[in-house]
């Protein structure tokens, strides 16, 4: 039995092999545990294996490499169409398998176990923020049923939250205040956490020649800096910076038929934290621009031409090209005189 290409339909206790020959002949179907799908793999001779970029693939990816096999990760919603009548675990694998040998397909680049780890930590920071919106927005209305409210922002709430607690004349009652001090404790905490967080990244972040460079970009931070380099690599898998905005979402959606195009407004594909960063980087920006009257930017110029929220979505689509250009190429930023 002698397999060229192999795809893998991988779950968490299950994982469902199909494999064919060179002549595309189906050689192996199996189906096989958690404790021996490594085992079986590694005695198998190097082929092409195919898998869905889906939990766990990275981690499979890297193994099999090591075993010298050609590993490749597709998008899920690009296997699907490969799918022949129901779905199954087996029909799955076969899908994959068929999918990976195209010679159109688009891959996902495997991630390294450091890329992967910065990548957990923005997505701890971004759940402990999510969750400290949460509690104070809990906490507030809270309060607001016994007639307390308090000025917006979270510095007004530490500092006027433990006066409140405090004053006996208003109408919380006992239970109130012990349940309202126990959420305050929380929200410490929740930013305490955030903070060892952000040292962690910004550590990182010093020590990536890289990231440093990126960061040069206006309108762009350490946050952004870091997912950059930790999501993208080298930014090899993209052809061009077009390709890479059109990734994150950032290039007009087209439903173009019988010769006429139709642009309409962005794709919102792709990686929806990547283009937070770096829309809320575009809108800091408008802010430094708009306060120092920076008359000599294409951005500034966009500004006076545009409604706000489509120049800044202009601006992040740009940062996101020059942003790969200077990942892939190594380069330093250089500032472009205004169009």
């Amino acid at each position: 039995m002698q397999v060229s290409t192999l795809g893998i339909d991988l779950a968490k206790n299950v994982f469902q092999l199909h494999g064919v020959d060179n002549s595309g002949k189906t050689v192996l179907r199996k189906r096989l545990t958690r404790n021996a799908f490594l085992p079986f793999l590694a005695q198998l001779s190097p082929c092409l294996i195919g898998m869905e970029a889906c939990a766990s693939a990275h981690h499979f990816a890297r193994r099999l490499m090591q075993y010298g096999h050609q590993v490749r990760l597709m998008p899920p919603s690009y296997v699907k169409p490969y799918v022949k009548r129901d779905k199954t675990d087996a029909r799955d694998a076969e899908a994959i398998c068929e999918a990976v040998a195209r010679p159109n397909m688009r891959f996902v680049a495997v991630k390294s176990e450091t890329q992967q780890a910065i990548l957990a930590l923005h997505t701890e920071r971004d759940l402990l923020i999510r969750e400290r919106v949460a509690s104070t927005n809990s906490l507030r209305a809270m309060l607001a049923e016994f007639g307390v409210v308090m000025e917006t922002g979270l510095s007004a709430l530490y500092k006027t939250l433990p006066v409140i607690l405090e004053d006996g004349e208003n109408a919380l009652t006992a239970l109130t205040r012990r349940s309202a001090a126990r959420q305050l404790a929380h929200l410490r905490e929740l930013e305490h956490q955030i903070a060892e967080v952000e040292r962690e990244l910004n550590a990182w972040f010093h020590s990536q020649e890289a990231c440093r460079r990126l960061e040069k970009v206006p309108g762009v931070g350490m946050l952004t800096a870091t997912y950059m380099v930790a999501a993208v690599g080298d930014g090899s898998q993209f052809t061009s910076s077009k390709q890479f905005a059109a990734w994150v979402g950032l290039t007009p959606k087209e439903h173009s038929s019988g010769g006429k195009q139709w642009l309409g407004p962005i794709s919102k594909r792709g990686d929806r934290y990547f283009r937070y960063l770096l829309i809320h980087g575009a809108r800091a920006l408008a802010a430094v621009i708009e306060r120092h009257r920076d008359k000599q930017t294409w951005f500034y110029s966009l500004l006076k031409r545009k409604p706000f929220n489509v120049a800044v979505v202009a601006q992040a689509g740009r940062t996101a090209r020059i942003l790969w250009s200077m990942l892939r190429g190594g380069s330093e930023y250089r500032e472009v005189a205004p169009v």
